[in-house]
């Protein structure tokens, strides 16, 4: 799909659904991640919630990709296999979900803080979010894809922190990745123009180091260079006049781990 596909109403609300379901899954996952639990298990919960909704796992055998979940502990900074790994006090563990209902695809991400997490994860994790944040508030009509993209860079960067580049936010709908890219770093006014219509995943991901990230030979599993930690978190968005419109929820996710507190 080489150019950028516009949605209805009806269209938008039907990917709100499938994002909101992404958010539930995701609040599912809330619910059991604690140290002693395996990526795996997280992986399968998810499978499990996701079907029962009347869903698919958007990312279960998309280019041969074998889980319902991206599950990226600690220096991994997407696309991470579920496994026999075993989370950890201080791990901080990204996870991102994306399902298909009704033919449409909702996608979103959060980054999960697991019990003490040091200074510098936590410091990580709050600036990833609010550097979600920032672009969110740039996805309107009439700016322009780098005012998104500068916005999340500009933020990031004055934290000190490493903004990958080889790993992007994409349009999103009829599939699961569509036109037009969504950079994290970014020119302002420059790049394709917002307009209504369109859908847009917007998903900054942080290095707590340099932004190199090094591609490794299982052809998914993405890591920071130097090792330090990374940070990842997604929301679907329609653009729209004046404020931009979240069709995915953090809210939910948040409400089990203050519940668990």
């Amino acid at each position: 799909m080489s150019k950028v596909y516009y949605k209805s109403l009806e269209e938008i609300e039907l990917i709100r659904e499938s994002s909101l379901l992404v958010s539930k899954a995701l609040a599912e996952v809330a619910k059991i991640i604690a140290p002693g639990v395996t990526t795996n298990q997280l992986d399968k919960l998810a499978y499990e919630f996701i079907s029962d909704n009347g869903a698919i796992p958007a990312f279960l055998n998309y280019n041969g990709f074998p889980n319902s979940l991206c599950i990226s502990p600690n220096e991994q900074v997407v696309h991470g296999f579920p496994s026999d790994y075993v989370i950890k006090d201080g791990d901080l563990i990204s996870v991102d979900c994306g399902v298909i209902k009704n033919n449409y695809f909702g996608d979103s991400a959060y980054t999960f803080s697991i019990g003490e997490v040091n200074e510098e994860k936590q410091k990580l994790v709050e600036v990833t979010k609010r550097c979600l944040d920032l672009g969110i508030e740039h996805a309107v009509v009439g700016k322009r894809i780098g005012d998104i993209g500068f916005a999340i860079q500009q933020y990031a960067e004055s934290n000190g922190f490493g903004v990958v580049r080889e790993l992007v936010g994409h349009g999103v709908g009829v599939k699961l990745h569509e036109k037009p890219e969504v950079p994290n770093y970014g020119k302002r006014g420059s790049g394709p123009k917002l307009e209504e219509g369109m859908v847009i995943a917007i998903e900054p991901m942080i290095n707590a180091g340099v932004a190199s990230v090094i591609f490794h030979k299982d052809g998914w599993t993405v890591t920071s260079k130097d090792n330090k930690p990374s940070a990842h978190f997604e929301h679907t968005v329609a653009i729209k006049k004046g404020k931009a419109d979240v069709l995915s929820t953090f809210s939910l996710i948040e409400k089990v781990l203050q519940e668990k507190k």
